[in-house]
C-alpha cells in the first residue's frame, strides 16, 4: 500500500487507543452533562453554551492551528530520519503559541465587561469571562505537545493525559458547582470555567512530563538549522487559524443570535435559552458520540498522509482516502438510522426529556454528513489544503448567520434544524468534492451510498418493530437491543454483499 503505511499494526493500535480514549471521554462527558443539566437546568446549559462559545473562540486563537503544523513538520523530519530537528520545531512553536495566548488573555481580561454586556448580551457571563484567560497559555502549549506525539505515532501519552485531565476536570467542577450552587447560575458557570482552567494546567504538566521522558534518548543530538521554519509554521497554521478563528467568531455570533431570534418566535427569552441549551448542549453531543473512531482515524491520518506526500506516494493517498470515506459512510449510515428510529427513547433515557429526543430524531438524517465532513476536513489538512477548508468554513458560518436572522423569527427551533441541514450538506459536498479531486479517490453511488443507507434503515426499522411487538417498555433494554442487534445484522449483511471485504475483516482481527 505504500511506504507510509508499512506499519499498519502501529496505526491500528494507535487508532484503537485513541478511539477507546475518545469514547471513554465522550461517555464521561455525556454523563457529566446529564448531571449538570439536572443541576442547573436547560437554561443554565444554554448560558454556559454562550460562554463556552467565546471560550472556544479564545482557545482557537491561543492554539493558532500550530498543533497541525507541528504534526506535519515533525512527521516530515522523522520521515527524513532527522528526529532531533523536532526539538527546534517544538521550541519555535511553543514560543509562538505562548506569545499569542498571552496577548489574547490580556485583551479578554481588560474587555470582559464590554464583551459580556455588549457582545454576549448577558451580564451574568462577565464573571466567567474574567477567569477564562487563565487557561489559554496551557491550552496552547498542550496543543503543541499533542501535535508532537501524534507525529511520533505515540498516542499513549496524549490518551492517558486526557483521561486524567478529564477526571480532574469533572471532580473539580462538581466540587465548585456544589460550592456555588446557592449563588445562582452565573456563579455555577464561573465554577465550570475555573475548573476547566485548573484542569488544563494539570493536563499540560502531564504532557510536559511525558515529553521530558520521551526525549531522554535524544540527549546529545544537536538539532540542525531548518531553513524557513517560522515561515513553514505560519504557512500551515495561518489558514487553519484564520479558518478556525473566523469560524469560531461567526459561531460565537451564532450562539448569541440563536437565543435572541428564537425569542422572537413567540417564546420568552428563558425558553429560547433552554431550547438552545437542549440542541447544542444535549442533542448534538449524543449525535457526535459514535464518531469517536472516525475522529481518531482522521487525527492519525495527518502524519501518515504528510509522510506520503513527502515521498510522493499518490497511490497510498488514493487508497487510504477511499477506504476511510467508505468506513465513514458505513458507520454514519448506521448511526443515523439508530438515532432516527430510537432517538425519542434515547432523549428520554439520558435526559428524561421528550423534547431532546425529538431533536435527536430530527437531526439524525444529517449524521452521515457531519461525520463525512469532519473526516474529509482532517484529510484535506494533511494534503496541505487548509486554505480551502478555511474558505469553506467561513462561507458556511456567514451563510448560517444570515439564515438565522431571516428564518428563526419565522420558524423557531424547526428553522434552526433546517439551517443545520443546509449547512452540513453545503460543507460536506464542498469538502468531499475537493478531496476526491485532489486524491483521485472514487465513491460509488450504489455500493458506497445507497446500499449501506437502505440496509441500515431497514435493519433498524425491523428490529424496532420487533421490539415494539414484544412490548419492550424499558428504554435502556430497547436501546441496547436496537443498537447491538443492528450492528451485528448490518455488518453481517454488508460482509455478505461484499461491501465490507471478508479479507479486510480477517486482517483486522489478525
Amino acid at each position: 500500500m505504500g511506504r507510509c503505511f508499512i506499519k499498519k499494526g502501529v496505526f491500528i493500535k494507535n487508532a484503537a487507543i485513541l478511539t477507546a480514549t475518545s469514547l471513554l471521554l465522550r461517555f464521561a462527558g455525556i454523563i457529566f452533562k446529564v448531571w449538570l443539566s439536572g443541576k442547573i437546568g436547560s437554561e443554565g446549559i444554554g448560558l454556559y453554551q454562550v460562554i463556552f462559545s467565546f471560550y472556544v473562540l479564545a482557545s482557537t486563537f491561543a492554539t493558532s492551528g500550530i498543533s497541525t503544523a507541528v504534526t506535519r513538520l515533525c512527521a516530515e523530519e522523522i520521515a527524513k530520519e532527522k528526529q532531533q530537528n523536532c526539538k527546534r520545531i517544538l521550541f519555535s512553536s511553543l514560543l509562538l503559541t505562548l506569545i499569542i495566548a498571552t496577548i489574547s488573555a490580556i485583551i479578554i481580561i481588560f474587555s470582559a465587561d464590554f464583551i459580556g454586556n455588549k457582545i454576549l448580551g448577558d451580564s451574568r457571563t462577565i464573571i466567567s469571562l474574567k477567569i477564562l484567560p487563565l487557561s489559554l497559555p496551557f491550552i496552547g502549549a498542550s496543543s503543541v505537545l499533542r501535535g508532537y506525539f501524534i507525529a511520533k505515532r505515540k498516542i499513549l501519552p496524549n490518551s492517558v493525559g486526557q483521561i486524567i485531565e478529564q477526571t480532574a476536570r469533572i471532580i473539580i467542577i462538581v466540587g465548585f458547582i456544589n460550592l456555588f450552587y446557592s449563588k445562582g447560575i452565573a456563579a455555577c458557570c464561573f465554577g465550570i470555567i475555573l475548573g476547566d482552567a485548573l484542569a488544563e494546567a494539570f493536563g499540560f504538566l502531564l504532557l510536559l512530563l511525558s515529553y521530558i521522558v520521551e526525549t531522554r534518548t535524544l540527549k546529545g543530538q544537536k538539532a540542525e538549522k531548518i531553513e524557513g521554519l517560522l515561515g513553514n509554521i505560519i504557512h500551515i497554521s495561518l489558514p487553519i487559524t484564520s479558518g478556525r478563528y473566523l469560524n469560531s467568531l461567526l459561531r460565537t455570533g451564532e450562539n448569541i443570535l440563536v437565543p435572541k431570534n428564537l425569542a422572537k418566535f413567540r417564546l420568552s427569552t428563558q425558553n429560547a435559552l433552554s431550547q438552545f441549551g437542549m440542541i447544542k448542549g444535549m442533542a448534538l453531543p449524543i449525535l457526535f458520540f459514535p464518531s469517536a473512531i472516525l475522529n481518531s482515524v482522521s487525527t492519525l491520518l495527518i502524519p501518515e498522509i504528510s509522510e506520503a506526500v513527502t515521498h510522493q506516494n499518490r497511490n497510498a493517498i488514493k487508497s487510504a482516502t477511499e477506504k476511510i470515506i467508505k468506513l465513514t459512510l458505513i458507520c454514519g449510515m448506521l448511526c443515523g438510522s439508530v438515532f432516527f428510529v430510537g432517538g425519542e427513547k434515547i432523549g428520554i433515557l439520558i435526559y428524561k426529556s421528550g423534547d431532546v429526543g425529538y431533536l435527536i430524531k430530527a437531526l439524525s438524517p444529517i449524521v452521515p454528513l457531519m461525520y463525512l465532513d469532519s473526516i474529509c476536513d482532517g484529510i484535506l489538512k494533511g494534503l496541505d489544503q487548509q486554505s480551502f477548508t478555511f474558505k469553506t468554513a467561513v462561507s458556511d458560518s456567514a451563510i448560517r448567520l444570515l439564515l438565522i436572522l431571516i428564518i428563526l423569527p419565522k420558524m423557531g427551533i424547526n428553522g434552526f434544524i433546517l439551517i443545520m441541514y443546509f449547512s452540513n450538506l453545503y460543507t460536506c459536498l464542498l469538502n468531499v468534492g475537493r478531496l476526491i479531486k485532489i486524491s483521485k479517490a472514487k465513491i460509488l453511488i450504489f455500493t458506497d451510498l445507497l446500499l449501506p443507507l437502505t440496509t441500515a434503515f431497514s435493519v433498524c426499522f425491523i428490529i424496532s418493530t420487533a421490539l415494539r411487538l414484544l412490548n419492550i417498555q424499558n428504554n435502556l433494554v430497547y436501546i441496547i437491543f436496537l443498537t447491538g442487534v443492528a450492528i451485528i445484522l448490518y455488518v453481517g449483511i454488508l460482509i455478505y454483499l461484499e461491501i465490507i471485504p471478508k479479507k479486510s475483516v480477517k486482517k483486522l482481527i489478525k
